[in-house]
């Protein structure tokens, strides 16, 4: 099933709740964000052992947030960067649309298709139970897929756009996983800024 809508569109899904709003920022501010924000970064490029064998990432990652608490997933230790003043402002609009505060922002830059991100929640013990996400994207798009864990035929894909905003709430990191997978496609770079609350 294909959700996507020019439209700002709000799914009640099973254990899940998203609401994606597909042209938040204009096109002059996704340029000028998506320049500023990769020359601004300390990008990181980690190791990520899977079934026993250590590779790089497919991607690069960097952290910020309002604390030293560091962030950990994939038995990978992130500490942050101070919030940039563009990053501030572009978290208050996500927060302003998501009704939620943010203290922590976890950003990925996908420099081309074979940069990915496998089948995954967002449910670590530090963003508590029921963690609200904000996902901007900036520069290509890419295809989100996430499906739930126990009903088979739950199983959705959303084209997330240059500017665009999707928010996931209610169980949606206990019961459902999600992907940024490959494409053999010819893609350009996506930053994707997911902003989250860490206890």
């Amino acid at each position: 099933m294909n959700l996507f809508s020019e439209e700002k569109q709000h799914f009640k899904l099973p254990n899940a709740e998203l609401i994606y709003i597909p042209n938040l920022f204009s096109m002059h501010e996704c340029k000028t964000y998506f320049k500023t924000i990769k020359s601004e970064t300390k990008w990181q490029h980690d190791d990520i052992t899977v079934f026993g064998k250590t590779y790089k990432q497919p991607r690069l990652t960097a952290l910020f947030g309002h604390t030293d608490q560091p962030y950990r997933y994939s038995n990978i230790t992130m500490h942050p960067h101070p919030f940039t003043p563009t990053l501030l402002t572009i978290k208050n609009k996500a927060e302003h649309c998501s009704n939620h505060i943010f203290n922590t922002l976890l950003i990925n830059l996908y420099r081309d298709g074979n940069d990915s991100n496998g089948w995954h929640a967002d449910n670590e013990k530090e963003l508590g139970k029921n963690p609200l996400i904000a996902s901007v994207t900036f520069g290509e798009s890419r295809t989100f897929h996430f499906k739930h864990k126990f009903i088979k035929e739950e199983r959705h894909k959303l084209n997330l756009e240059n500017g665009s905003l999707l928010i996931m709430k209610g169980e949606m990191q206990h019961y459902w996983l999600h992907q940024i997978p490959k494409t053999k496609k010819q893609v350009n770079e996506r930053l994707n800024l997911t902003f989250r609350t860490i206890n």
